[in-house]
């Protein structure tokens, strides 16, 4: 079975000279410019709700790094205490408390990014910087009030860390 198609087309031909519409070109020009305005302003605003998705994202990472990481760090460094204080060899439990420490501190200044403000840069440093000296304290056996010194700052960085992080959501 065959099926033919016929198409047919017209083709008028007028005559004359084209003139624009002097009284609509202003209100196309003022449409155009709307357009154009209402268009520009759209991409600001999905630029930063991009923008600030990323720095959500880089925040959220950062806080969980730190959230996650010195919550384990702490626990190593209060069987430490507790070894002490009990006046058990600190021995077995210091290796595990330096460790975690210092993991910490690493995972913590590695999951910075550009998107993170100056200020929870700063904080994440300040709380670094704590558990480094926590683990040497740990490390070189200071004397008891050191190594709480050391403690309270490292215990107060982080809860400045953290705070700040809440207060980026």
């Amino acid at each position: 079975m065959a099926v033919l198609g016929l198409v047919a087309g017209c083709t008028t031909v007028t005559n004359g000279t084209a003139t624009p519409d002097t009284n609509l070109a202003p209100a196309y020009r003022q449409s155009v410019s709307a357009s154009v305005s209402a268009s520009k302003a759209t991409s600001s605003v999905r630029e930063s709700q991009r923008q600030q998705s990323l720095t959500t994202r880089a925040v959220r990472s950062s806080c969980d790094s730190l959230a996650n990481t010195s919550k384990d760090a702490i626990d190593k460094v209060n069987a430490y205490v507790a070894a002490f204080n009990a006046g058990r060899s600190t021995g077995p439990a210091e290796g595990p408390a330096i460790s975690a420490l210092n993991d910490s501190a690493s995972t913590v200044l590695n999951s910075f990014s550009d998107a993170l403000s100056q200020q929870l840069k700063d904080a994440f440093n300040a709380y670094a910087d704590a558990a480094h000296a926590v683990a040497n304290a740990i490390g070189t056996h200071a004397a008891t009030g050191e190594f709480n010194k050391r403690v309270d700052q490292l215990n107060d960085t982080k809860t400045k860390a953290l705070k700040l992080c809440l207060a980026s959501f």
